[in-house]
């Protein structure tokens, strides 16, 4: 099974533009890709999933014990040419040894090629790689991909490659392809007008410096052994339909989470906040994705139709999952940063508002306080946050703590109702989704 995991010493070394830039090399030599992401970011596997035409996948083994990520690698990958898995911040950023690059290219026996922001440096490139090389052993770093890379420094890389003993990948020279950003980092796919061509050019950047098929080579590995898990269909014959919110607004999405809930026989149908005027009709399920609503909120509070479509669905006891962007639109209102406030869905009666900086970041473990929606009271689950909105009530039904001790009160649960910033992964425990499946079937009658 053809894999290679491309890691950076770095978030915006440029990792994200040169695996699209391997994608768009791959793709036009009419290999069948898959990709996956480490980590929680929604964000990286669109544009993955612009080159490559099909779904990208997450890897977090933060969420997931190492026979998940094994199998979630060869699952979703097993119909391709090659997997390309992208690292998450810098190779060997993690919480406790989870949830970096590292593990997941240790737990999927991966091999990996660190991308090295070259820009105002050239001898000192070969203290970064051979960091990289001996910082945590064992690893699977196998070689270097050099990023804004003058071209006439290639034979020094070179040079520091052998000398290093490890493998020259190539490079991608200082270019005006970059990917944008914004403080959540890459603004989405969807947002770019123009990507559909600049991944066609990173392409062929790739293919004329990259050395893509010593890649191919790296990436040549017997599969990991794995316990298949097992997920079975709970419906033998109608099947409850679960709209999920999906449009520029609302585009947080873990294909995964979809995926499971289609295998346990939940039918999914997407529609738009911004511009649908209603639910799907008969659908028993919600869930409001993250995303960005603050940048269509005059948009999302005109909408008045689909702003009593949900806060009566919701208040009639419709199960639903509403995630951070979600969850700011269950709010009584948005108060933008210039004070201007814009009327939402009023489920949940409070304000969230913007504030400077990242609220509450990274990798939590959820406990319930209550019995709720996706658990019982004591359940566990690990969740992510990753925002810079707050909310005059984030609610008191779980207790969030990080792994260095802090903990706070946060989400709205009861027995039909997860709201929140906290993002949860269905695999992390498979139990979420079942309890959701099962809650949205007995709503719409068709359970038991």
């Amino acid at each position: 099974m053809k894999r290679i995991l491309i890691g950076g010493t770095h978030s915006g070394c440029g990792k994200t533009t040169v695996v699209c830039a391997v994608l768009a090399a791959l793709r036009e030599r009419g290999l069948a890709v898959s990709s996956f992401k480490c980590g929680p970011d929604y964000i990286d596997p669109m544009f993955h999933e612009n080159v490559i035409g099909t779904e990208a996948h997450n890897l977090d083994s933060f969420f997931c014990d190492d026979n998940t990520l094994r199998h979630l690698l060869c699952t979703n990958g097993k119909n391709t040419d090659i997997s390309v898995i992208e690292g998450v911040m810098g190779f060997y950023d993690g919480v406790g040894g989870r949830g970096s690059a590292h593990s997941v290219s240790m737990a999927t026996e991966t091999d990996a090629v660190i991308v090295i922001d070259c820009r105002g440096a050239s001898e000192s490139i070969g203290a970064v790689m051979k960091g990289y090389m001996d910082y945590i052993k064992p690893n699977r770093v196998s070689g270097f991909i050099f990023n804004r890379l003058s071209e006439r420094l290639v034979p020094l890389v070179k040079e520091l490659c052998e000398r290093l003993g490890t493998r020259y990948f190539g490079f991608l020279p200082a270019n005006s392809l970059t990917l944008e950003s914004r403080r959540l980092g890459l603004v989405t796919a969807a947002e770019v007008e123009d990507l559909k061509e600049k991944t066609r050019q990173l392409g062929v950047l790739a293919e004329k410096h990259i050395l893509i098929d010593e890649l191919l080579e790296a990436a040549e590995a017997p599969m990991p052994e794995y316990v298949p898990l097992k997920v079975e269909g709970l419906f033998e014959k109608s099947k409850p339909k679960i709209a999920v919110a999906k449009d520029k607004a609302f585009c947080f999405i873990y294909s995964d989470n979809i995926l499971l809930l289609e295998q346990l026989g939940c039918e999914i149908e997407y529609f738009s906040p911004v511009d649908d005027k209603g639910l799907p009709e008969n659908c028993c399920g919600l869930i409001l994705s993250g995303g960005y609503p603050e940048l269509f909120a005059d948009r999302l509070s005109a909408n008045r139709g689909m702003l009593a479509a949900v806060r009566d669905a919701v208040l009639s006891g419709m199960p639903t999952i509403a995630e951070c962007g979600g969850f700011m639109y269950l709010h009584d209102k948005i108060r933008m940063s210039d004070g201007t406030e814009y009327a939402m869905a009023g489920v949940l009666n409070g304000t969230v508002f913007e504030t400077e900086r990242l609220q509450r970041f990274g990798y939590v473990t959820l406990t319930a306080r209550k019995d709720n929606l996706i658990c019982r009271k004591g359940g566990k689950t690990p969740a992510h946050e990753f925002h810079y909105w707050d909310s005059t009530d984030c609610g008191s039904s779980f207790t969030a703590k990080k792994a260095d001790g802090r903990s706070w009160s946060c989400i709205h649960g009861d027995k039909s109702l997860y709201a929140g910033f906290p993002h949860l992964y269905f695999y992390a425990d498979t139990d979420i989704a079942v309890r959701f499946a099962k809650a949205c079937a007995e709503s719409g009658g068709i359970y038991g």
